[in-house]
């Protein structure tokens, strides 16, 4: 099943604005907030929905990448942000925009009990570069990535902060002329999630955490281009205390193929023929992605003559069609002769069919004629 398209989500045009976009989720995501509709898995879903949404939109960069490429830009076919948000995730990013809307500010606010929601902790994201073949782009490919990550270590164990007690929450209460005020924060020991580390293994940092390497399989779609950026959530650094997991981000580079050049969907090659071939016409291999294809030069072809192969292009990376194979024809003047090849070339000078003035005096004069014949 196709996903929605974001803009539609938030009820916004495409040229929304970034106020435009909070507001419009904002709106959404206190009607479909748990809080005000317990049980109801379908308000959950629109909820995760329209967070998925902002998620996109809300970021430049990737409200641009989605405009380009769509949700393929994302999804892939292999899991780029596949599995949508879960309620932490989205409390823990997007929490801050909602302010006192429910009492207590949203995914800070407990509603209907008045309890603090600890702050979910969410692990930084990496990004790599991720080289790719001109074929690998053509047709797809799976690939295995080994990526050094911050992980949990092993036997690290986690105890209340003695600072909030375990609520993620400092409460301040100051006097003033108006009395007293109360005011309540994120507790800066722990960053609001509860947890502070109480024992861990020598070799993790003071948060508890250790390098590992990881190999993450990935599928990459076809027809992805020079710096397009992909996103695989979940698979970055991990949160201490087993928060939320950061997103691994693959930016895609090209390596030069050695014949073929790209351009967008379409490929370029640059065929050079003797001159010979050129004036009687010839049948000649080109290379493609995969294999070789031939094509006919027809005699008298001019160099510069460009010839288009249909469909031998780059596909679309959303799947909708595939550029073509341009080649355009440069006839080659030998810079050597031996003897007898001169001679045979200072017998044709003379004649008008290697004159090129002469030649183009009679094509103007025939054209002249067709011009007058319909004039």
């Amino acid at each position: 099943m196709s996903k929605k398209d974001f803009y539609e989500i938030l009820g916004i045009a495409k040229n929304a604005t970034e106020a435009d976009i909070k507001k419009a989720y904002r709106k959404m995501a206190i009607k479909y907030h748990p809080d005000k509709n317990p049980d109801d898995k379908e308000a959950e879903a629109k909820f995760k929905e329209a967070a998925e949404a902002y998620e996109i939109l809300s970021d430049p960069e990737k409200r641009k990448k989605y405009d380009q490429f769509g949700h393929q830009a994302f999804d892939g076919s292999g899991g780029f942000r596949g599995g949508g948000m879960n309620m932490d995730d989205i409390f823990s990013q997007f929490g801050d925009i909602f302010g006192d809307a429910f009492g207590g500010g949203f995914g800070g606010g407990g509603f209907g009990n008045g309890q603090r929601r600890q702050r979910v902790r969410r692990g930084t994201d990496l990004r790599i570069k991720l080289k790719l073949t001109l074929e690998e782009i053509v047709n797809g490919v799976e690939k295995k990535i080994k990526v050094s990550r911050l992980e949990n270590a092993e036997g690290v164990e986690f105890k209340d902060c003695p600072t909030c007690r375990g609520t993620g929450q400092v409460t301040r209460i100051a006097n003033t002329i108006l009395g007293q005020m109360q005011t309540t924060s994120t507790c800066p020991q722990c960053g609001g999630s509860g947890k502070t580390v109480g024992r861990k293994p020598p070799e993790a940092d003071s948060q508890g955490m250790i390098r590992k390497e990881a190999i993450i399989p990935v599928k990459i779609p076809a027809g992805v281009e020079e710096g397009m950026q992909m996103s695989m959530q979940g698979k970055g650094n991990q949160a201490p205390g087993g928060g939320v997991s950061g997103d691994l981000l693959i930016v895609i580079e090209e390596i030069e193929h050695p014949e073929l050049r790209r351009e967008g969907m379409d490929l370029h090659y640059d065929l050079l023929i003797s001159f010979v071939d050129a004036a009687l016409g010839a049948s000649v291999e080109v290379p493609l992605v995969d294999g070789k294809a031939k094509i006919k030069v027809d005699p008298g072809t001019q160099s510069g003559k460009l010839l288009r192969l249909r469909g031998k292009g780059v596909p679309e990376v959303n799947g909708y069609g595939k550029g073509d194979l341009l080649v355009t024809i440069h006839v080659f003047t030998p810079k050597k002769l031996t003897k007898e090849e001169k001679e045979l070339l200072e017998k044709l000078r003379a004649s008008t069919n290697f004159n090129p003035q002469a030649s183009d005096r009679e094509d103007k004069g025939f054209f002249q004629r067709v011009r007058e014949h319909f004039g």
